[in-house]
């Protein structure tokens, strides 16, 4: 399938292999009920985006929206990008305080979880840590490390 062609949730979601698109669903529908609003779901670079609208905070550094969390098939692995988990070492302690709890392996990169299904995943601690950013809050955050940049 062409880039252009996964431009939408429904192409890219229908793109994947059925057991990849299983996975990928639970997941998303986790991240869906447990967004706080304002956030906006796209399709970038092949992976699901859950935004903050350009028409919220359109001053990122690289002109496009301001990205919370992702989500992405990748050769062997799915992927989990959360943002703030990168932005705040709180987060990344409960993130990985919860995983502990929950007798899950958390495979991670900065913000990166990796995994192969969502049985991987603690899923309830997923849904916590993505309910936690309220999207004026994660403007202010983003907008604070932009600062401190300067």
């Amino acid at each position: 399938m062409t880039a252009g062609a996964r431009t939408t949730v429904r192409n890219l979601l229908a793109s994947l292999p059925p057991e990849r698109r299983r996975e990928m669903e639970r997941v998303r529908s986790v991240i869906r009920r447990r967004l706080p609003r304002g956030y906006e779901e796209a399709v970038v670079k092949g992976m699901l985006v859950f935004q903050v609208p350009l028409t919220r905070y359109p001053d990122t550094y690289n002109g496009h929206p301001l990205w919370y969390v992702a989500l992405a098939s990748e050769k062997s692995y799915l992927s989990l990008h959360l943002m703030s988990v990168y932005a705040d070492a709180a987060e990344a302690e409960r993130l990985r305080e919860g995983f502990r709890a929950a007798g899950k392996k958390l495979d991670m990169g900065k913000a990166c979880v990796r995994f192969k299904t969502a049985d991987d995943l603690a899923l309830d601690v997923v849904g916590d840590i993505v309910a936690a950013m309220p999207l004026d809050r994660w403007v202010a955050v983003a907008d604070a490390a932009r600062r401190r940049r300067k």
